[in-house]
């Protein structure tokens, strides 16, 4: 694959410069992750077990639902390093949830050569699911 001119240069990044990726929550998804990490935390995959917690159904693991905003924060920044995320879990995601996750540079860090973006997943409903702040190194 051929990156020239796609890679983000500090003079071309700009506070509220922005992207969004959406996708639709599968089970395939989630088995795959439970495949990929080993976490098997029964709320993520035991129908059965869900229906008896607070959350009535299976969850999405939340770190799975987070690891669409790197799509975005890489969509802003391309070629260049993610140094920190926070986030915090604001509403579950279920199976079948059509999330969409949104990252904006919110400041530029002269001396640091870094970019803080704000981070954000929202569901079909519009309800805002999860929140957080990432940095990046620009290179």
């Amino acid at each position: 694959m051929k990156y020239e001119g796609k890679i983000k240069k500090w003079n071309e990044l700009q506070v509220g410069d922005s992207a969004s990726f959406t996708k639709t929550m599968t089970e395939t998804d989630v088995i795959m992750w439970v495949g990929l990490t080993g976490d098997l935390n029964p709320i993520h995959i035991d129908k059965e077990y869900s229906k008896t917690t607070r959350f009535g159904d299976v969850l999405v693991p939340g770190v799975l639902v987070m690891g669409l905003i790197s799509n975005t924060v890489t969509q802003v920044t391309f070629g260049n390093v993610y140094a920190n995320q926070s986030v915090k879990f604001l509403k579950p995601v279920y199976i079948g949830d059509t999330v969409t996750a949104v990252a904006t540079i919110v400041e530029k860090l002269e001396k640091r050569h870094m970019v803080c973006l704000k981070t954000e997943c929202f569901n079909q409903k519009g309800d805002l699911v999860m929140v957080g702040e990432g940095m990046e190194y620009i290179l």
